[in-house]
């Protein structure tokens, strides 16, 4: 069905004149950018249709990824609690997440209508449909939908969204993450033919050696880019997060003890996996957090700016923010050990693999904040993200550390809402987990 005209739900001013005034002139440029962030993403990537669904556009690409609209939501359920206009559109999110997973659960990106458009026509892949903007088989990809369903009944006890689709949706998940607990029995495949790495799994598609270890494979990262080690260790900390949210939703509100048990296996079998396998030694001789592992013995020690990465842990409820293993690992990351810790003029912080060396996201910074306990360091991230927008009062996807008027893609939904959130997070306004 064509998309309805976006209409602002009228809390969403009302709400942006409190973080106004909580700002104060202090604060007055976090106000401004903020306010500009917060309407963005209702005014440029929504579509709302008459089904009842609704579809996101990441920004500057004309395809909604599962990973992004739900972050690009997530700042609106604390409107979403007092505002049943606003929770309908974020259960029409939902809707659309799994009617777009009984499609393919191996695919990260969609298009709104069965258009055939993709990112890369010569994609070589097991399986392919006019949906899907992209095929790239992330497990955040799958853990993101099920997050927000959960934050949807949790912060405004709304069940509506708790459908058929839903349901049919959570066990072509589960299936999914099992079949890919021994990748050996999946069908998946993924190489484009180009020069790039990053745009391919390994090994012609497959993927490179690997042991079972009670985690779950992954072809490709948060940023889009081809793992390098198939356990990727953050997904999988929150691939075991979301297995507690299905084991809720299931005992609580939908009555399917065979999903509460699946759900609860794999919980358990995910939790050991990362016990066992997924912890290194820094150069100090602390034990860390690995990024990923291949269950052989090999790992990497670093950190990506795109969430779930590691710094996130917390965030994804899979611990506490005064963990010893998790701040040990914190530490490490936000230090040259990690390979894409860059500083500068201009801000010092996690980069990516995906975006040129000496830049740093905005997505990073947020989340450094959003897991730190001290409010100093919140403030100063805000100050450095609101210094480094180029004069656009928007994130960018990543900047140089020394000149933050070279950066990349202008229009970044995900970035804006993160930044909206370390904001409203520095005022104590948080979303129920």
């Amino acid at each position: 069905m064509p998309p309805t005209t976006n209409a602002i739900p009228r809390s969403v001013p009302i709400f942006m004149q409190r973080i106004t005034e909580l700002c104060g002139t202090e604060h007055a440029d976090w106000a401004e950018n903020f306010n500009a962030c917060f309407a963005n993403t209702l005014t440029t990537t929504v579509r709302r249709h008459d089904d009842g669904t609704t579809f996101l556009l990441t920004g500057d690409i004309p395809a909604m990824w599962l990973r992004d609209s739900s972050a690009q939501f997530r700042p609106y359920l604390v409107i979403a609690q007092d505002d049943p206009d606003m929770a309908d559109l974020i259960a029409g999110l939902v809707r659309q997440q799994f009617r777009f997973i009984n499609i393919d659960p191996y695919a990260n990106a969609f298009n709104e209508t069965p258009s055939g458009a993709t990112w890369d026509q010569d994609d070589r892949t097991d399986s392919f449909g006019p949906w899907l903007w992209e095929r790239k088989y992330e497990v955040d990809s799958l853990c993101y939908p099920i997050q927000l369903a959960w934050l949807l009944y949790r912060n405004t006890g709304l069940t509506s969204h708790f459908d058929e689709s839903f349901v049919s949706g959570v066990r072509r998940i589960l299936d999914t993450f099992e079949t890919e607990q021994n990748h050996a029995d999946s069908r998946y495949r993924f190489f484009r033919p180009n020069d790039d790495p990053r745009d391919s799994v390994p090994n012609g598609g497959f993927g490179g050696p690997f042991a079972v270890t009670g985690m779950t494979w992954s072809g490709f990262r948060p940023s889009d880019d081809a793992c390098t080690y198939p356990y990727l260790v953050p997904s999988n900390m929150f691939a075991a997060v979301v297995m507690g949210h299905l084991q809720r939703i299931f005992t609580d509100v939908l009555d399917d003890t065979e999903i509460v048990r699946r759900a609860g296996k794999l919980q358990h079998d995910i939790s050991d996996g990362i016990a066992q396998h997924a912890t290194i030694r820094n150069a100090a001789g602390e034990r860390i957090y690995a990024y990923e592992t291949d269950g052989l013995g090999n790992a990497l020690l670093m950190d990506d700016s795109n969430v779930p990465n590691l710094i996130s842990a917390p965030y994804l409820g899979f611990c506490d923010a005064d963990d010893p293993l998790y701040l040990s690992t914190r530490r490490t990351l936000l230090s040259p050990e990690n390979p894409y810790y860059f500083e500068g003029r201009f801000a010092r912080a996690i980069g990516s693999p995906h975006t040129p060396t000496g830049y740093v996201w905005p997505i990073a910074m947020a989340m450094q904040g959003l897991t730190s306990n001290d409010r100093a360091e919140k403030e100063h991230l805000l100050d450095q993200l609101v210094a480094a927008d180029a004069g656009t009062h928007l994130m960018h996807e990543s900047f140089d550390v020394n000149d933050p008027t070279q950066y990349t893609r202008p229009w970044f939904s995900w970035a804006n809402m993160m930044f909206c959130e370390l904001v409203m997070d520095f005022f104590g306004i948080r979303i129920n987990t």
